[in-house]
């Protein structure tokens, strides 16, 4: 296929409106679908920490659960028997709770660091390519 250009090659210090018009577009776009592209990545991390956070705690809640219900057991015993046996449920109860108690703050405290979802260094890059943006355009 031959050449149709008719005038002076293109440079790039010679180029027309359309043609660097053409290039902002293509680069806004890339730079869009990285920031994008940088945002999921960002934010799988984060919802990592959460879910792990949040197995954490139902873990911590149900071991919570069995002691209560090895406390309800105690109680029982306490009232049919006088001693020995519903001692030795109210320990394993006890036990529990603290146990569940320990995890359920651990969750917590994973939770808490992973929230909230927001993409921070997307964020920051984008902010930073609009001042850049504007920068430019103010020369």
């Amino acid at each position: 296929m031959a050449n149709t250009q008719t005038g002076p090659p293109t440079t790039s210090h010679n180029r027309t409106v359309a043609e660097l018009v053409d290039d902002a577009t293509q680069q806004i776009t890339r730079l869009v679908r990285d920031e994008i592209a940088l945002a999921r990545v960002e934010m799988q991390g984060r919802t990592k920490g959460i879910a792990r956070g949040a197995g954490i705690a139902g873990a911590g809640g149900l071991l919570a659960f069995y002691g209560g219900i090895a406390l309800t057991a105690a109680a029982v015993l306490a009232l049919a028997l006088v001693l020995p046996n519903w001692a030795a449920a109210l320990i394993v109860g006890a036990a529990l709770v603290v146990i569940g108690a320990g995890l359920g703050l651990l969750g917590k405290k994973n939770v808490t660091e992973a929230a909230p979802p927001v993409p921070r260094e997307a964020v920051r890059g984008i902010k930073e390519d609009i001042e850049i943006v504007k920068d430019g355009s103010r020369r």
